[in-house]
């Protein structure tokens, strides 16, 4: 009998030690070093893998004799998910899917696969019985009758289901709760999440089957397991958003097959995720009455032009000490912007707080809604409201200038079909842009100083 053989491995990145450790040189987390057992030898073979895994030697072939055949992408009926993941489903894909506890990925993937026409679908999960999943299905609505339901942790007995029904699309709920029999440790451990992984790629490149494997968190926002486990697979889709509202977010953390800078929005309902095909709508408030404070900006998320409301409120500083305090933007550049409008334009802000909020709970990085962030800055300070008609797109430099920002045509239509009237641009902005036409009044600007004066004389 093989002597039994244990290894140190770093619950967070994976890297492995012949002894524990308390600081891991890799990531420099402290105690995060755990003993398994990683025998694993040619008597710990089990049949029902060799299915997954044809023995073939590989030969070099220079770069211009590889035969090159156009693969097509599996179309979704969800077209939020397929426009984040570049178009559709790429055959043989591996993609990982990671969100919180509760905010909807079982309820997003059952309800892509119970909708998949013309696909036979294989949804195994690991956490729920077979009776949840179809109660789940019930509510959500099934529309295809070609998805099949599988209760099972060993991915042994998985390949073996997988041969002998040949699905064209596989989910795994979740990566954490399978194991393998090649290793010893248990369920959820880095040994266990990276030799599952490994197969399951294995079987997807091997048989151009798209896998979707949905993975937990760790309490800092993280996809748990090791960190090798995001450079195996080809997407890392993270589903974002607050238990406490109704609207989701998806992102691309990395895709080999399109942009990363795409974002899906959803609405949970009790019968399941709504795509929001016109975010605009539900980022804009609709207000009776102007307040001050309230600006629009026109941003771009990847490809998608959106139109967010950004809120701001400047008030004597009661405790000495001014605050500085923001919600769904950048803290720093917070303080930058408040930098020049205090040296560049004159305006005392320095000794008053300053909050500001990206309305409907999303976060935004283009810096293109600079201009609209300073002008609610300084209708707040002034007590003055914008026209609920006015938008704003550009990117505020450290002397003061108003820069250009990209895609400009997509954000003045954007602005133009939601209702718009008047829009301000920087004017860099003006070379190939045909202002005729647009029926929206464009307004283009230099300085902070000529915008407020247009806005508030």
């Amino acid at each position: 009998m093989a002597k039994t053989k244990t290894s140190y491995f770093c619950q967070n990145c994976g890297a492995q030690s012949g002894k524990w450790i308390g600081r891991c040189p890799s990531c420099g987390e402290w105690n995060t070093y755990v003993e398994e057992v990683v025998s694993k030898g040619d008597d710990a073979k089990t049949p029902g893998i060799a299915s997954t895994s044809t023995q073939r030697s590989a030969k070099p072939q220079l770069v211009t004799d590889i035969n090159l055949s156009e693969q097509h992408r599996i179309s979704i009926y969800d077209k939020e998910l397929s426009r984040v993941l570049g178009g559709g489903l790429v055959p043989g894909s591996l993609t990982l899917f990671g969100g919180e506890p509760g905010i909807g990925k079982s309820t997003l993937m059952l309800q892509i696969a119970v909708n998949m026409k013309n696909l036979k679908v294989l949804y195994v999960s690991g956490e729920e019985s077979e009776q949840q999943i179809r109660m789940r299905a019930e509510r959500i609505g099934m529309k295809s009758p070609d998805c099949y339901i599988l209760t099972e942790t060993s991915t042994q007995n998985i390949f073996k289901q997988i041969e002998i029904l040949e699905p064209n699309f596989v989910i795994v709920d979740s990566i954490q709760t399978l194991h393998s029999a090649h290793i010893e440790s248990s369920p959820g451990s880095v040994s266990q999440i990276r030799e599952c992984t490994a197969e399951l790629l294995r079987y997807a490149k091997e048989s151009g089957t798209p896998v979707f494997l949905i993975g937990h968190i760790t309490k800092d926002g993280s996809l748990a397991g090791p960190k090798v486990l995001e450079h195996m697979v080809d997407t890392v889709l993270q589903f974002e958003g607050d238990r406490n509202h109704v609207y989701r977010l998806l992102r691309t953390a990395k895709n080999r097959f399109g942009s990363t800078n795409e974002l899906g929005i959803y609405e949970m309902l009790g019968s399941g995720l709504r795509e929001v095909s016109n975010p605009s709508e539900i980022l804009i408030t609709n207000r009776e009455e102007l307040v001050s404070g309230v600006a629009i900006a026109a941003t771009m998320e990847g490809m998608r032009p959106m139109l967010i409301e950004t809120q701001a409120l400047v008030s004597s500083a009661a405790y000495g000490t001014p605050q500085r305090s923001s919600t769904g933007f950048d803290l720093r550049r917070l303080s930058m912007l408040l930098a020049v409008l205090e040296k560049r334009c004159g305006f005392r802000l320095g000794v008053k707080d300053v909050f500001l909020n990206i309305a409907g709970g999303i976060k935004v990085e283009d810096p293109g809604i600079d201009l609209a962030l300073v002008c609610a800055v300084l209708s707040s300070n002034e007590d003055m409201p914008i026209s609920a008609k006015t938008c704003f797109a550009g990117e505020v430099g450290l002397s003061g200038e108003i820069r250009p920002v990209n895609r400009i045509d997509q954000r003045i239509s954007e602005a133009e079909k939601l209702g718009f009237e008047h829009i301000f641009i920087s004017k860099y902005n003006k070379k190939g842009l045909d202002l005729n036409s647009y029926t929206i009044k464009i307004t283009m600007v230099g300085k902070i100083e000529e915008v407020f004066g247009l806005l508030f004389g």
